[in-house]
């Protein structure tokens, strides 16, 4: 009897529930924006296989634009400069923001220079990018010219330090959300146990730290990739990046070889946000400490 009742009495109210105004209204908004940051990356990757000469006029479905931005010398050379560039940044960010990121991991409350550290790394999440790119080509310019530093006048080697600068306080505070909960006693235990400090980095600490790592160097990896701003300030002749290459083109029309190029790109993004996100869950990382450690929080 009890149980009837109790049946009676759930079916209105799941009835009252799935009909609520306020929830629908929110699941359709939730939807429209959805809608809205994504449908203009769709119709991007569908005007990919356009065959017309012009992006925004659809001729017919085929694979020329891909063909054509594989035969194109300039738009081959922008991508490999683009990848060269975000390789390099997310080597030299890693490796900076992992020392960084294990330093603040470790010290104390009240520590200032570990305050001092992340106040400086804030402040370059914070600063506009164009007054970056202002600071950083006179100082490229009077290293390479008047100081006779040469590997300044090598483009590529802007664009990697330049990249690096952008994005190695995001590598930090990735590694440092990773490593904070870290239970120190592991390493004491293998102190204990006579290793070096070495080996208990290489065999502790390091793996512990390799999901965070490798999601940093994947953050440092696309912010290189699309970064637009500071890269024209800094490039020189010959080491034109991707996004460059694009914003040029802009004022003669964008042609279907760049939406194909800029489809192989999310796609390797894509791909590198799975691998990363598989190491995360192999790691035994749920799906809130995976979004976490990629926001770096």
């Amino acid at each position: 009897m009890t149980e009837t009742l109790e049946r009676e009495v759930a079916v209105p109210m799941r009835r009252r529930r799935s009909w609520d105004p306020i929830a629908i209204g929110l699941r359709l908004w939730g939807i429209a924006v959805y809608a809205f940051l994504f449908l203009p990356i769709i119709v991007i990757v569908a005007y990919s296989f356009n065959t017309g000469r012009i992006l925004a006029a659809w001729q017919a479905f085929g694979f020329s634009a891909y063909t054509g931005a594989f035969n194109n010398i300039m738009i081959r050379n922008s991508v490999l400069t683009s990848l060269q560039a975000a390789a390099g940044a997310a080597v030299l960010s890693t490796i900076l923001g992992t020392l960084g990121g294990l330093a603040l991991a470790r010290s104390r409350n009240g520590n200032r220079w570990a305050a001092a550290l992340t106040a400086i790394l804030a402040i370059t999440l914070v600063t506009p990018e164009v007054m970056t790119g202002v600071s950083l080509l006179p100082w490229f310019v009077s290293l390479g010219t008047d100081a006779g530093f040469l590997p300044m006048n090598i483009g590529l080697v802007r664009l990697v330090i330049a990249h690096t600068v952008m994005s190695v306080a995001v590598v930090t505070f990735i590694i440092r959300a990773r490593m904070q909960g870290m239970d120190l006693r592991l390493e004491e235990a293998a102190a204990d146990l006579y290793a070096s400090k070495w080996n208990a980095f290489r065999q502790i600490t390091l793996p512990l730290a390799f999901p965070g790592i490798l999601a940093g160097a994947l953050m440092s990896f696309t912010l290189s990739l699309d970064n637009t701003i500071v890269s024209s300030f800094v490039q020189l002749p010959g080491s034109t990046p991707w996004p460059v290459y694009i914003f040029s083109s802009l004022k003669v029309g964008l042609r279907p070889e760049v939406a194909a190029v800029s489809t192989l790109m999310l796609v390797l993004t894509l791909i590198a946000l799975g691998a990363v996100a598989y190491v995360l869950r192999r790691s035994g990382a749920g799906s809130q400490e995976i979004a976490s450690t990629l926001a770096g929080g």
